[in-house]
């Protein structure tokens, strides 16, 4: 009888909602332990690649409900780098991210939800705001890993890469064809709060 007593208490303590609860996780840009890459393809020849230097970011994460979880970005324009000068100069000008009137970009999700193909992957809805526009997109993450750091914290990573069109976003300087679509590659390890 006891050990019946004991196991439904152990029972309904794990089912309870605090058990459940979502984590929140800040995005680790301190340690620079996430990245927000990108390449566009350059005439049609190869790659032009680079990265935002300056962001950050949370999420909320509930392994047993994809419903629950979320995630905020806000990425400094201004910090692109491509690893050369004179190009990042004119991606900053009005051209292209025009950085002194749109000094962010940002990303709200409004759903995610579990790849019933896939054990670690989910898709994310929600909405994208860069050069002042604002428009929905969706995107495959998947979790890289998660598990106490050195440091007594707790992280959790994720990988995901996404795919927009400049035109749809206000940009129509011509590139050419070729170079129409821009693929993000991001890396994202979170501290849990």
């Amino acid at each position: 009888m006891k050990k019946t007593l004991i196991a439904s208490a152990l029972l309904a303590v794990s089912a309870s909602p605090a058990f459940a609860a979502a984590e929140s996780y800040t995005v680790d840009t301190q340690g620079m332990h996430a990245s927000v890459n990108f390449k566009i393809n350059h005439l049609g020849y190869s790659w032009i690649v680079g990265r935002f230097n300056d962001f950050s970011g949370n999420f909320t994460f509930d392994e047993s409900n994809a419903a629950n979880n979320s995630v905020e970005m806000t990425i400094k324009t201004a910090s692109i780098d491509t690893n050369h000068g004179e190009r990042d100069r004119h991606i900053r000008s009005d051209d292209f991210l025009d950085v002194s009137k749109f000094p962010e970009a940002t990303f709200k999700s409004t759903s995610v939800t579990k790849d019933d193909d896939d054990e670690g992957e989910y898709v994310v809805k929600g909405d994208l705001t860069l050069h002042g526009v604002t428009k929905p997109v969706e995107f495959e993450i998947e979790q890289v890993g998660a598990g106490e750091d050195p440091w007594g914290g707790f992280r959790r990573g994720f990988e995901g890469e996404m795919e927009i069109k400049l035109a749809d976003f206000g940009i129509d300087y011509d590139l050419g064809p070729a170079a129409a679509t821009v693929y993000l590659d991001m890396h994202l390890e979170g501290v849990r709060q």
